[in-house]
C-alpha cells in the first residue's frame, strides 16, 4: 500500500510548495523532500488507525527513518505480506521528481502485485473533465495505450509505462464512497479498469480469493 501526498511532485498551487522555475532545481528538490516526509506522516497515521482495529501493519520508507519505521527491503516486505500483514510504503521512491503514482507502480512491480488500486476523489476516468463538462462519460475500461495517446490525467506517464511493461492492471475509483475499497480489493466492479487486454482484466477480476473477501467483511473499509 504506497501512501501519497497531494503535492508530492512539487506541482502544488501552494506558493511555498509550487514547482520551481527552470534553473532552480535545488528548491524543487527541497520541496520534494518535504513532501516525501509528509507521506511518512500519513503512513504512520494510517498504521495507527489500522492497528486500532486489529490489522497488523508495517510501515517501510524509501529512506532510513529507523526510529519510526522500517527501511524498504523488498524481501522483508514480501515476508510481511506472506504473514498476512499490511505493508505501507512511504516516502515515494526516495528520489525527487518522481510522483507517488510512479512509486506505487514501482512497488507493485517489485512485490509482484496483481493489481494497482488508485484511490482518488472522482468515480474513475472520464472522457472529459466532469467538472467542466456535465455530459462527460465515465469509462469502464481503458488500455494503457488509450491513457497515453489521449493524454488522460490519470497518473503520470512513468507510472503508466511501468504498469504496462509489467502487465499490472490499474483500478481508478472514488475513495470517498463507502465500500469502494472493499469492492476493489475483492475484484468487484468499481471505477475504471485500466488493463489493456481481456486476459489482464480477467487476471485481476478472477485473482481475489475468498480469504480476502472474508478479511474485508470483518472490517468497515
Amino acid at each position: 500500500m504506497p501512501i501519497g501526498s497531494p503535492a508530492y511532485d512539487g506541482t502544488s498551487q501552494t506558493p511555498h510548495l509550487r514547482k520551481s522555475s527552470p534553473g532552480n532545481s535545488d528548491h524543487t528538490v527541497k520541496n520534494c523532500e518535504v513532501l516525501m516526509l509528509a507521506t511518512v506522516m500519513n503512513a504512520i497515521f494510517l498504521q495507527a488507525t489500522m492497528e486500532s482495529i486489529g490489522i497488523p501493519t508495517r510501515v517501510q520508507t524509501a529512506f532510513r527513518m529507523s526510529e519510526v519505521a522500517e527501511p524498504y527491503i523488498r524481501r522483508r516486505a514480501i515476508r510481511h505480506l506472506e504473514k498476512g500483514r499490511v505493508v505501507i510504503f512511504a516516502a515515494g521512491t526516495g528520489n525527487p521528481f518522481f510522483t507517488t503514482d510512479t512509486a506505487a507502480a514501482l512497488r507493485c512491480a517489485e512485490i509482484n502485485a496483481e493489481v494497482m488500486l488508485k484511490a482518488t476523489n472522482v468515480d474513475g476516468v472520464y472522457d472529459d473533465d466532469p467538472k467542466l463538462n456535465p455530459n462527460a462519460h465515465l469509462l469502464d475500461t481503458l488500455s494503457y495505450h488509450d491513457v497515453t495517446i489521449k493524454d488522460l490525467s490519470v497518473m503520470d506517464m512513468t507510472a503508466v509505462t511501468l504498469c504496462q511493461e509489467n502487465k499490472i492492471p490499474v483500478v481508478v475509483f472514488n475513495l470517498n464512497k463507502p465500500g469502494n475499497i472493499a469492492k476493489a480489493i475483492v475484484g468487484e466492479k468499481v471505477g475504471t479498469l485500466i488493463g489493456g487486454s481481456p486476459n489482464e482484466q480477467q487476471r485481476y477480476e478472477g485473482s481475489m480469493i475468498s480469504h480476502e473477501l472474508k478479511t474485508v467483511n470483518n472490517f468497515e473499509i
